[in-house]
This record gives C-alpha cells, structure tokens and sequence, in this order.
C-alpha cells in the first residue's frame, strides 16, 4: 500500500511540475524580448500570446503547452498506472482500459486515481505555477493535451469537437474553452463510472479550470468579450 500511495503521489508532483512550466512567459522574454504577462490580457496561454506574440509565438507555446500535458499523461498511463496496477509495462499497455477508458473493477481504482490525479496535477501547475508566485494559464491546452491519455482518442476528440463548436458557434475562445470544462467530469461520468474518487478527483479540476476564466466569464456577460477577429484593444 506505502508504494501504491508514493507512485499516486510522484503521479501528482511530476506532472504538477511540468504543468509549472511557464513556456507563454519563456518564449516571450527570449524570443521577443518582452514579458507576456505585461501584454494583452496578461495571461501566458496560446489566445493571448497568438494576439501580442504573433502566429508563429501563438503556434510555439500552444505546442510547448501542449506538449507537457501529453507528457504528464503519458508518464501517468505508461510509468506510474503500471507501477501501482503491479503489471508489467508491455501487458498494461496492451490493454485497452489505459488508453479508452477505466472500468469500474475495483482492482483497478489505483490505476484510475493515478490518471485522475496525473490530470490534476498539470492543470493546477498550470494554473498556479509556483515559478510565477502561483499565477499562472488558464489550463485548457495542456489539461486537453493529458485527456488524450485520461480518456483515450475518444474522449480527446470529443473534447474538441466541443471545444471547436464553442468558439464557431460564438467566435470566442474562452466560450469554447469553458465548453469544453464543462463537459469534461460528464465524460469522466462514463470513463470512471464507479471510480468515484477519481472521478470527484476530475470535477474539481474542471471546476478550477472553470473559475480560472472568470475574467473573460465577467467580460462575456459585459459583452466586452474580444471575439475571434477583433481589432478592439484586449481587456485586462
């Protein structure tokens, strides 16, 4: 039990860590020379940095952003899942239920915690980076990123087919982002079903991804939300 408690928790703290990892503000002072905490909306995630940043900084840090949520999942799903499954690698990534879904059998409840909290950690890392006073994105690239692993292919796609019908819908990143938070714990009611503790683990995670853009919730309801397009200054 003391091991399968210490995997849960490096589980956790690896990918809080790398979830730390303030890329938006990173390539922003190498790159070009400026703080994207100090431009646009101040936020250091891909839509503020796509605006003051351009494409081609927008593009660098979706995908380094990105990039640390796949490597939170995947370590989860191939490193510490079969840590504390006490399968092998090869057998535990042959099977299905890693990469398409957590069943309810109770043996596999470390398995699923090891997920839930891979996802959580990088979210919240994320979102309070301890390298920025706990400040920090709003979490939505690299939380999408780790789902691929926590929910599958399935999973993933179906959060972005809601995330891109939020934002065509509306023309408004935030819209589609909070979309997508909002279906994530009813997804995790079908991949976890039984798993309540993961699952209760991913709705308090979606909720604080959720309050992390209560700016833009607050300027949607003000309706000086900037869309998709816009040329009006970005509000703070």
């Amino acid at each position: 039990m003391d091991t399968v408690v210490t995997y849960l928790i490096l589980s956790f703290i690896v990918s809080f860590l790398l979830g730390s990892i303030p890329w938006g503000v990173i390539i922003s002072k190498l790159a070009f020379k400026k703080d994207l905490r100090d431009e646009g909306s101040g936020n250091i995630g891909t839509t503020n940095a796509m605006r003051t940043l351009g494409k081609a900084g927008g593009a660098a840090v979706f995908a380094l952003d990105f990039g640390k949520g796949l490597l939170s999942g995947w370590l989860a799903a191939y490193v510490f899942a079969p840590a504390v499954a006490g399968v092998p690698m090869d057998i535990a990534a042959a099977d299905g239920e890693l990469l398409l879904g957590i069943s309810s059998n109770p043996t596999l409840n470390p398995v699923a915690l090891c997920m839930a909290l891979a996802f959580a950690g990088c979210a919240l890392g994320h979102i309070f980076s301890p390298w920025l006073k706990f400040h920090g994105g709003k979490g939505i690239a690299v939380a999408a990123a780790c789902l691929l692993f926590v929910y599958g292919p399935v999973g993933f796609l179906i959060e972005v087919a809601v995330f891109a019908a939020g934002v065509l819908a509306t023309r408004y990143v935030s819209v589609g982002s909070i979309a997508a938070a909002v279906v994530c714990p009813l997804l995790g009611l079908y991949f976890y079903w039984g798993n309540w503790v993961a699952w209760v683990i991913i709705l308090a995670t979606a909720l604080v991804v959720i309050w992390a853009h209560r700016a833009n919730i607050g300027r949607l309801r003000a309706g000086t939300e900037n869309r998709i397009g816009s040329k009006k200054k970005v509000a703070q």
